[in-house]
């Protein structure tokens, strides 16, 4: 990874502007030395869903909607041109563009969500003899050097390219390079190509052992995607270069802004909580959820589908446990079963109300089980909408508690203390409720709906001296709480009960799958 060694310039201007790329939109803020959201604005873009799991987006898309946003910013920050000296760029994982050698899309991005590519991920990985799906020699050598292995659900990266080269081989030979979301729109931006460690993590052709980061010939050709057309990996807090002129005329910028290496969605929203000392969790509900957190080593548990992969910060090693459907459930129960209302009634769980498990498209953690769907259990007749509006609610609160119960285990992971809490749901003061009575912890929300605006503004504070590191800068933030929940005893003892129970019911759903 090339480092910022020499790199003592500071970055012109006092802001800094920070743009977090999600599944349906992105949200850009102006950031300044204190680390304080000045101005922000979300701009939304489609997401193509069509049958045998696919989930596509136009790299186009992502660009215009951050033209918007800037367009919106310039007019509440009319200074915003002579102020601004650094851009970060962080978002989704996972996702693959097939770019030419000018960088120009050659099909729609296969988005993290696609799942088209699970036979190829199976065959990828099976063969005799194996355990729990994966060929022994194979699984042993993924886990020796890149501390996991490709999802056998088709998820991730390796899968995808796979799925291209036998599917759309005119495609596949045409592609120059093999890009994440975050890698297409520096790009965009500098006219370089990179990338960042955690989409280099999760391509599964990297080495990840401390001292020996890097792509590995090994994986690739065990992986059988050529590392050549894999860009070089950057640091989180790195200058890639400067604004094109073409890409400074469209956000009204100037050439001067330096667009740093940025990273992943889930580094960003980490460091926004600022939870940057090892074994503290973070929980982020939106449309997936996830549990996360620094660790010093590299971690992994295989019967609960979660590791650590390399950050961009210097590659430490960041814990992420995720769950495929959070938000995505709750809202699929508003479509559904709405009425045109909303979870006011959500603290008002009884023993005797239905249980919702939120598989709609499968499960990861602490499952990795693409088959499972989402089921309610126990309908009676007096269970009206309002009813199961509320067991949707909880079941995410439930699932979260069961991913969550598995990653509290493991050593170093800080026992007590507030959990810190982001994602749109953090924002319902229902739900933030309901998690602290679900876990009998404390629950602190950052900045919701912006922990990965700030977080991404974080990487940029060394080049614009605002700190000697990111992570120095991060720790700021951590008293920054909107919001703090304690639990209530007597809901505690409600959902430890309902708990146990589910406990014992998920397993035979599960195993009704596996059978």
């Amino acid at each position: 990874m090339h480092k910022n060694t020499g790199e003592r310039a500071l970055a012109k201007g006092d802001l800094v502007i920070a743009a977090d790329f999600g599944t349906s939109g992105v949200k850009v803020g102006v950031v300044d030395d204190q680390l304080t959201l000045l101005a922000r604005v979300t701009e939304t873009y489609p997401l193509s869903l069509s049958p045998g799991g696919r989930a596509e987006q136009d790299p186009n898309d992502w660009w215009a909607a951050l033209e918007r946003a800037l367009a919106a910013l310039h007019k509440d920050m009319p200074d915003l041109r002579t102020r601004a000296g650094a851009i970060v760029f962080c978002g989704q994982v996972c996702g693959v563009v097939c770019a030419d050698k000018d960088g120009k899309p050659l099909r729609p991005c296969l988005t993290w969500m696609d799942k088209r590519a699970a036979e190829v991920g199976n065959r990828l990985v099976g063969g005799f003899p194996s355990v729990r799906g994966y060929r022994v020699d194979k699984g042993l050598l993924w886990l020796a050097l890149a501390n996991g292995a490709p999802a056998q659900n088709g998820m991730d990266p390796t899968a995808k390219i796979l799925w291209v080269k036998e599917n759309e081989p005119d495609v596949f030979d045409r592609t120059r390079w093999f890009l994440d979301v975050r890698d297409w729109l520096v790009h965009r931006a500098t006219g370089k190509f990179t990338t960042c460690p955690e989409s280099a993590n999760l391509s599964w052709v990297m080495n990840t052992r401390r001292g020996r980061e890097g792509w590995s010939e090994t994986l690739s050709r065990l992986a059988g995607i050529p590392i050549d057309r894999m860009p070089p990996i950057v640091a989180g807090d790195q200058k890639v270069g400067g604004l094109t002129e073409d890409a400074a005329n469209a956000l009204g910028l100037s050439t001067d802004v330096q667009v740093l290496g940025g990273g992943a969605d889930v580094t960003a929203a980490t460091l926004g909580t600022g939870e940057v000392e090892d074994g503290a969790l973070h929980i982020s509900v939106a449309t997936s959820a996830w549990i996360a957190g620094f660790f010093k080593g590299r971690r992994v548990s295989i019967p609960h589908a979660y590791a650590t992969i390399t950050s961009c910060l210097d590659y430490r090693p960041l814990l992420i446990a995720s769950q495929e459907n959070a938000g995505s459930a709750m809202q699929w129960a508003m479509q559904v079963i709405g009425d045109g209302q909303g979870f006011d009634d959500i603290g008002r769980v009884r023993l005797e109300d239905p249980f919702f498990l939120p598989w709609l498209t499968g499960e990861r953690v602490p499952v990795d089980d693409h088959d499972l769907r989402g089921t309610f259990h126990g309908l009676a007749l007096d269970h009206d909408t309002s009813t199961l509006r509320r067991a949707v609610v909880e079941g995410v609160a439930l699932n979260l508690k069961w991913a969550f119960d598995k990653v509290s285990s493991e050593r170093g992971v800080q026992p007590d203390g507030p959990v810190a809490l982001v994602g749109g749901a953090a924002a319902n003061p229902g739900f933030a409720q309901l998690l602290a009575d679900t876990l009998s912890r404390d629950i602190r929300v950052c900045a919701a709906r912006h922990a990965g605006v700030l977080g991404a503004a974080t990487l940029a504070a060394p080049a614009m001296g605002w700190a000697a590191t990111a992570t120095e800068a991060a720790a700021r933030l951590k008293g920054r709480d909107t919001a703090r929940y304690t639990p209530d005893q007597r809901r505690v003892e409600v959902m430890q009960a309902r708990a146990a129970r589910l406990d014992r019911i998920r397993r035979d759903i599960i195993r009704s799958y596996q059978r």
